[in-house]
């Protein structure tokens, strides 16, 4: 995989020194949030590069994106992207575990947006881990099993960061959507807007991204609470480098050959 830096539309991305290098998942992310409600205040939690904000900060007015990075070597690229791009005095990156950062930071966010590890490693149980943290020696593992970041942990922060008002966006393996949603569901937190992402037609589901808000719900005319969520699928190749053009429509923004 290439190192070399990343050249996007407004923005360019380093990601040399990062695990998690820019990929598919981190970009229909970024362009796949909703900004309807006009968040004042976003955080990209486990931002790696910073790709994410990045492309929020491209996409909104908010006039404070900050990111939450644990390892070092990524936390160092993301602030230098962040430095680096039109929109440095509105970015900026905190260097902690998501545990500590939820439990000191009082203010609460507009936006929270996620895509976290997603490898499970049935190996390692959490309870042996120090800090919630992974105990593996590569940092590219670290980053794509869910041991650094368990779904408990993730969703457990939101509740304490997201505002009354805000809405919490994330990107999943298709097979742990009923899981996660099961998670959000006990802290009140319910899909509102459901994309399950496809490679080509003829392929399985792989991705899911998620849209949750405490206010999820309408009543219904017996006065009953009843969840409406917007459900869709996104196909994003008709055949090999060929894009479909709702793929194209979401990151025509971003990507400088679409």
């Amino acid at each position: 995989m290439s190192t070399q830096p990343f050249q996007f539309k407004q923005f360019t991305v380093a990601h040399d020194r990062c695990a998690a290098k820019i990929g598919t998942d981190g970009v229909l992310l970024g362009a796949w949030t909703s900004i309807e409600h006009n968040p004042d205040s976003i955080l990209d939690i486990g931002t790696g590069t910073g790709i994410i904000a990045l492309m929020l900060a491209q996409r909104s007015v908010a006039q404070t994106i900050d990111a939450l990075e644990l390892d070092d070597d990524a936390y160092e690229q993301a602030t230098q992207n962040f430095e680096e791009s039109p929109w440095g005095d509105r970015l900026f990156c905190y260097h902690a575990h998501l545990h500590e950062f939820a439990s000191e930071m009082d203010e609460q966010y507009d936006l929270v947006v996620c895509n976290p590890p997603f490898y499970k490693n049935p190996s390692l149980p959490l309870a042996s881990l120090p800090k919630g943290e992974s105990t593996m020696s590569e940092s590219r593992k670290k980053a794509r099993f869910q041991d650094a970041m368990p779904f408990e942990l993730l969703v457990g922060a939101v509740l304490k960061l997201l505002s009354p008002g805000g809405t919490f966006n994330v990107i999943i393996p298709y097979q742990e959507e009923d899981t996660f949603i099961h998670l959000c569901a006990q802290g009140n937190l319910f899909p509102k807007r459901i994309t399950r992402v496809k490679g080509t037609l003829t392929s399985d589901i792989k991705r899911c991204l998620l849209e949750f808000s405490y206010l999820g719900s309408t009543q219904d005319k017996f006065g009953n609470s009843k969840k409406t969520v917007l459900s869709q699928e996104l196909v994003i190749e008709k055949e090999r480098h060929s894009y479909t053009p709702a793929y194209v429509a979401l990151v025509k923004d971003f990507y400088l050959k679409m």
